[in-house]
């Protein structure tokens, strides 16, 4: 191990002590503490005079199976601290998916935190806040300083798992669980339809993040039996239109996210709408091609400043939609984003370009697509 160590150069070591014998911005900090993700639990107990105390704590973590330990912590700061530090007992209560007003309320140092909610009686007649996700109640079996917080040690006494979704924390906002990808279910037995349904779910949640991020309003369209459907809307804050509507069906020939799809679909899904619109317009006819093989060389379908949904939005737009592939390679759907003509950032390495490239490759991969490594394939 000494030499091993030793083998190291001195630079990058140094580096390290220097940073670390440095300040450092406490709000860069928690930015960065941030994404770890974590559930959302209140912690609560009772004072000597049986008054109930609580408080939102993300600071929980497992400890121990053997024997049953878990741990929080609590800021030295906190107005509850001298109840919880004289306290023998505390139930941690993991927050479920609906109880955002509960975290919120129990966030804040008002009194009176617990009038209105219903709570039940645990051991020694710990509070247990009803609906919760699951519950934990503990035996404090010691205290450690841990800078400006304290840290609780418990034995767990009993818990309690109940049938709800948790409440998901993370980046400075609450978040909605989902599985990661399809699951050997789906994936294995090849139902493609559960498959289409997981992926629109997944794909759901990404956008619902990349609109926050971006502040742009963003579509998820699939292949429909009447052609491209828009089946999610996520809008920018001051989004183009009030009038986003799900199941909205697109024209193939003339809306970004037809063009994708026509751009990667095969030709016997897509020719009987295509010629049907081009037989109405067909001055749209090179347009359109133009437009496929611009699609399939960048990846990307453009619409730039077109009028042809003034109706719906009242102003021309601009829009972008990028494929999402599924492990067949066949598209499973679509991400577009739409905004005022003139002010969506179209450029190939600007931010929403690369953004939403950058979410449909992922949920590409999540889906089981490979990129093909010919260098001809332009997916």
């Amino acid at each position: 191990m000494t030499a091993a160590t030793s083998s190291h150069t001195a630079g990058p070591l140094s580096n390290v002590a220097d940073t670390a014998a440095r300040p450092f911005d406490s709000r860069s900090l928690r930015d960065v503490l941030g994404t770890f993700v974590t559930g959302v639990t209140v912690v609560t107990t009772l004072d000597e005079g049986g008054t109930p105390y609580g408080l939102t704590a993300n600071s929980f973590s497992s400890v121990s199976l053997d024997p049953p330990l878990v741990l929080w912590s609590q800021a030295l700061s906190a107005p509850s601290h001298p109840v919880f530090r004289a306290a023998d007992r505390f139930a941690i209560n993991i927050l479920s998916a609906d109880q955002v007003n509960i975290s919120n309320r129990f966030a804040r140092g008002a009194d009176r935190k617990f009038e209105g909610i219903a709570v039940r009686a645990g051991l020694a007649g710990l509070p247990l806040l009803e609906g919760c996700a699951a519950y934990l109640e503990c035996r404090k079996v010691t205290s450690y300083p841990g800078g400006d917080h304290a840290v609780f040690l418990g034995r767990v006494e009993r818990f309690e798992r109940t049938p709800r979704p948790p409440l998901v924390f993370g980046g400075g906002r609450y978040l909605v669980a989902e599985p990661h990808d399809l699951g050997t279910f789906s994936i294995d037995l090849g139902i493609a339809s559960l498959a289409r349904v997981q992926a629109v779910r997944m794909a759901s949640a990404a956008i619902t993040r990349l609109a926050t991020d971006l502040d742009e309003t963003l579509g998820l369209g699939v292949w429909g039996n009447q052609g491209p459907t828009i089946v999610r809307w996520e809008p920018a804050r001051a989004p183009v239109s009030p009038n986003l509507r799900t199941g909205l069906v697109l024209p193939i020939c003339t809306s970004a996210t037809g063009i994708c799809f026509a751009a990667h679909l095969p030709g016997e899904l897509t020719d009987t709408l295509v010629r049907r619109e081009l037989m109405a317009a067909p001055e749209n006819g090179s347009i359109f091609e133009a437009a496929i093989a611009a699609a399939r060389w960048s990846g990307v379908a453009r619409l730039v400043a077109t009028p042809d949904f003034s109706d719906m939005y009242g102003v021309s737009i601009d829009a972008l939609s990028v494929p999402v592939f599924d492990r067949t390679g066949t598209i499973a759907l679509t991400l577009t984003a739409i905004g005022h003509a003139g002010r969506l950032d179209a450029s190939p390495s600007g931010r929403l370009v690369t953004s939403l490239a950058g979410c449909a490759e992922s949920l590409s991969t999540r889906l089981g697509y490979v990129r093909p490594q010919c260098s001809g394939d332009q997916r």
